[in-house]
């Protein structure tokens, strides 16, 4: 296959660049065997390495060991018509399958209503990835909290090959949430699904008059490590923008190799701090794909997934850039973003 056409000069850059701080040699590296060398020693029952199997087995980059997930979870956590209201035909559930089944994607990840609603005709062609617990805006003003909206069992009923949930880390709320999903990978894990977790990071405090630190490596590093720690298979976590939260925000604990020698200014080393976190990219990390910003959308989600790529993440989750833009189009963002992982000449950095 070819090599990604470069998009702009940072792109090139990207696609230069040489990792200094942790060594690829540490990494367990994405591969057709890595369920092998991952899993196959670990705690996990033969039938969650069976679900693993379906999704790292499925569409354009099956036996890659990479990831393509399409996520269509925003009708409840951003609300229906603002999410559906640039492409009304996904306001019908089998729409929303369709896309990741033409987008050659490995798995779908959405609501318990939308696989209620296709599951019978859909469950054997691609891997459902149950989303049990959402964040609902319809309480005024708004709360920020996950709160089940369903049983693990009733997402084995529905023929799911994994379930996803995620935690607000950083927030009141963020006990309470760890301990259900907890709870809930372990019964998923009983029942043979694999897990994974939105390592999302929510606190008010963490965004200042001058930057985000939601997006900091050192915070969502940490809050990959808990995701992992909890039994997570897969971790869904934003690209990283900044370092130095913990520091910056004066709380945590620290230690001077986080700032000076494990990471670095560069979006691919950000990243691959976030990949330690991940016991050394035992647990796959999967970036998502961010919002819909129109024309640079394309642009954008190769930039994604080469950073992550090259960091030694396992993909991306993308969904808003695909949904939000007619059919054919979301279906080419799809293939765009897996073309990189297809591509043998981007490598670890």
């Amino acid at each position: 296959m070819a090599a990604v056409a470069p998009h702009s000069a940072e792109i090139e850059a990207l696609l230069q660049h040489t990792c200094t701080t942790i060594p690829q040699s540490q990494l367990h590296v994405p591969g057709p065997d890595f369920i092998d060398r991952s899993f196959v020693g670990s705690s996990r029952p033969p039938q969650v390495l069976r679900s693993l199997g379906q999704l790292y087995n499925t569409g354009r980059l099956a036996g890659t060991g990479y990831m393509s997930i399409l996520p269509v979870d925003q009708g409840i956590e951003h609300t229906a018509g603002a999410s559906f209201g640039p492409n009304p035909m996904y306001f019908d559930p089998e729409n929303i399958i369709k896309l990741a089944l033409e987008g050659g994607c490995n798995a779908v990840a959405t609501t318990f209503g939308t696989f209620g609603a296709v599951a019978r005709k859909y469950a054997h062609k691609i891997p459902f990835l149950v989303k049990i617990n959402h964040n609902e805006l319809l309480t005024y003003p708004n709360k920020f909290d996950q709160i089940m909206f369903g049983s693990v069992e009733e997402a084995w009923n529905l023929g799911a090959t994994a379930v996803g949930a995620t935690i607000y880390f950083g927030s009141e709320e963020s006990g309470r949430q760890l301990q259900e999903v907890a709870a809930a990978f372990a019964r998923a894990h009983e029942l043979g699904m694999a897990t994974v977790l939105w390592c999302y990071t929510r606190n008010n405090a963490f965004k200042t008059a001058d930057k985000d630190y939601h997006v900091s490596a050192d915070l969502t590093g940490q809050a990959n490590h808990l995701g992992v720690t909890i039994g997570a298979d897969i971790i869904k976590q934003k690209l990283p923008e900044n370092n130095g939260g913990f520091a910056a925000l004066k709380f945590g604990k620290t230690h001077k190799a986080m700032y000076e020698t494990l990471a670095a200014d560069n979006p691919i080393d950000l990243t691959r701090y976030q990949v330690a976190n991940c016991y050394m990219g035992r647990i796959g990390l999967i970036n998502s794909g961010g919002e819909s910003k129109g024309a640079t959308d394309r642009d954008e989600a190769v930039r994604t997934a080469i950073i992550n790529k090259r960091a030694g993440g396992q993909g991306l989750i993308s969904g808003r850039k695909a949904f939000q833009r007619p059919f054919a189009e979301g279906v080419e963002l799809l293939h765009a973003i897996q073309d990189v992982y297809l591509d043998q000449s981007i490598t670890l950095a």
